[in-house]
């Protein structure tokens, strides 16, 4: 994460039981406040595949031990959603119960599952669209047109903000990740006019951008697009992650946009954030009969 290093505090942790990694929380520190690490669209522990309930244990109460006594008072916790779980691994939602974390916002993730996907009518409508007026798909292996042609003028003109990671960022995380970060753009004739940015794990294909020009709705563009990754790029994947609808801190959902996912068979997975006082790491003692 140091691409972007100069934006935050980080205070990551490894966890080691003897001299085995077992272990690790991405995090930043703000004031006396630690978070699951910011620059991060998930986060939480990541444990050891071998890890047992009692290592989990162990973990949330050292870490909780050791950031009280540096005077830290607080833990925001960001959860892994279960889609990207590589198995059934539900033990932080217990020890969080017993903490008496306090849950503090729920987003809801817009998710194809494998094999269940179907078109609705109007997204039908719209690949129908795509395919009459010949547009056709090309993965690349460079941003900047994605970017500069589409991403960045619709994030000023709609929300006056610039995509959270630069083109020098996200090429640099392409250069380190080649096979999970992958770009899609969608062109009619030779023009760019829709494209998306996908973040690749061994469970899920997660949409990070998505943009079109003023066209997607007359030429199907973004329909074309979504049909043909969810089917055919990602077909092996269990998963297909749209991101989450949500605005104004989680508060509101943006209708359209989930309407526009549910048209592919997306169903909603949640992601929880909880506040935990490190005071609370004595909670987890006793906790074994």
């Amino acid at each position: 994460m140091d691409y972007h290093s100069e934006k935050f505090s980080d205070y990551s942790l490894l966890i080691y039981k003897g001299e085995k990694l077992i272990a690790l929380l991405p995090a930043n520190l703000i004031n006396d406040q630690l978070f699951s690490h910011s620059g991060l669209s998930y986060g939480g522990f990541i444990f050891d595949d071998q890890s047992k309930y009692k290592d989990v244990v162990e973990v949330f109460k050292l870490t909780l031990e050791m950031l009280c006594k540096n005077n830290i008072s607080t833990l925001n916790y960001k959860c892994i959603p279960s889609i990207y779980h590589l198995s059934p691994t539900d033990e932080s939602k217990h020890i969080l119960f017993k903490l008496n974390a306090k849950l503090v916002k729920t987003e809801l993730l817009s998710v194809v599952k494998q094999n269940r996907m179907f078109l609705s009518k109007d997204r039908n409508s719209g690949l129908s669209r795509g395919v009459k007026n010949n547009l056709i798909i090309k993965e690349v292996n460079e941003f900047d047109d994605f970017w500069n042609l589409l991403l960045i003028p619709n994030l000023k003109r709609k929300h006056n903000v610039l995509p959270v990671h630069s083109i020098g960022e996200i090429s640099l995380l392409k250069n380190k990740f080649k096979n999970n970060i992958r770009q899609f753009n969608v062109f009619h004739d030779k023009d760019l006019i829709a494209g998306a940015t996908i973040f690749e794990t061994k469970t899920t294909a997660h949409v990070q951008y998505i943009s079109s020009n003023g066209t997607k709705n007359k030429l199907g563009s973004l329909d074309f697009l979504f049909n043909h990754l969810i089917k055919n790029t990602f077909g092996d994947k269990s998963f297909f992650d749209f991101g989450n609808s949500n605005e104004e801190n989680g508060e509101k959902l943006n209708k359209g946009l989930m309407y526009w996912k549910e048209g592919f068979g997306a169903k909603s997975v949640s992601q929880d954030f909880y506040k935990i006082e490190t005071l609370n790491f004595i909670n987890l003692d006793n906790l074994f009969i």
